[in-house]
């Protein structure tokens, strides 16, 4: 049965080969912060709705 509030999933972290060094905008490093950045506010509200879940 499907989950309907699954946890949410950390991005995943771009290889150093995945960036060019060629400064592009956005660079897949700010792509990156911005997704960690809604995935830990995405935890938190997901672990506020289920506080008996483990860390």
């Amino acid at each position: 049965m499907n989950d309907p509030d699954p946890r949410p999933q950390k991005p995943e972290k771009p290889l150093p080969c995945d960036c060019c060094d060629g400064g592009c905008e956005p660079c897949v490093y700010d792509v990156y912060a911005d997704e960690m950045e809604a995935y830990a506010k995405a935890l938190a509200a997901w672990q506020a709705r289920h506080p008996d879940a483990a860390a």
